[in-house]
């Protein structure tokens, strides 16, 4: 088991792995990019999605178990039989496994959410899809979404696809908040306050 997972190790020589078309970043980003290139050498890359689509899903729909791979207090032992117990009624792949044996092994299965949104942006791009996620105060109308894909429509490369969902989150007052692809755009109105509150702050 042990040189499987290191298989899959997310500290491996760069010059080892096979770079997806789209970079994703941090701790899940760098699960997400080791599984793309393992499962690219094993021609497995629909195998392995299918079953990060099941436990995305699973994580949705079943908050016991995302309360128990969040846990803190509780061992990491403890954690992998029941996350194996599970990919196993699943009939998960090997990769898939050895990905969440190694989360397991490094305390990061409190990731998994986060490593399978990375792994579905990766995925998205092999198909020539830009994920684009955009944020706004308050939900917006069919006219204002049409607008807006539009307006995101004018980044993509020929051949390529827009994958938009939308979330609402109040605290940004106004204004929206646009990740397309790797490219992160924040046009908030709270951040515009709060960078005006900044300004005023070291003039007086």
């Amino acid at each position: 088991y042990f040189f499987q997972a290191r298989s899959l190790s997310t500290s491996a020589p760069v010059k080892n792995l096979v770079k997806p078309p789209i970079q994703v970043f941090g701790t899940e980003g760098r699960y997400a990019t080791a599984l793309y290139s393992a499962a690219m050498k094993k021609d497995m890359l629909s195998v392995v999605e299918a079953d990060l689509n099941t436990m995305g899903a699973l994580l949705k729909t079943d908050p016991i178990l995302k309360d128990f791979l969040q846990n803190p207090l509780l061992k990491k032992e403890l954690k992998k039989e029941a996350i194996d117990s599970v990919l196993e009624k699943k009939g998960a792949s090997e990769l898939t496994v050895n990905l969440f044996g190694l989360l397991a092994e490094n305390g990061k299965l409190a990731n998994t959410g986060g490593v399978v949104a990375a792994f579905g942006t990766i995925m998205a791009a092999v198909r020539g899809e830009v994920v684009c996620e955009v944020t706004t105060a308050k939900p917006m109308d069919a006219d204002m979404q049409v607008e807006v894909e539009g307006a995101l429509k004018s980044f993509l490369k020929e051949g390529e696809t827009i994958q938009l969902s939308t979330k609402v989150d109040p605290s940004i007052i106004g204004g929206m908040i646009v990740v397309i692809g790797d490219k992160y755009a924040d046009m908030s109105l709270k951040t515009k306050i709060n960078k005006y509150t900044a300004l005023i702050q070291q003039a007086v």
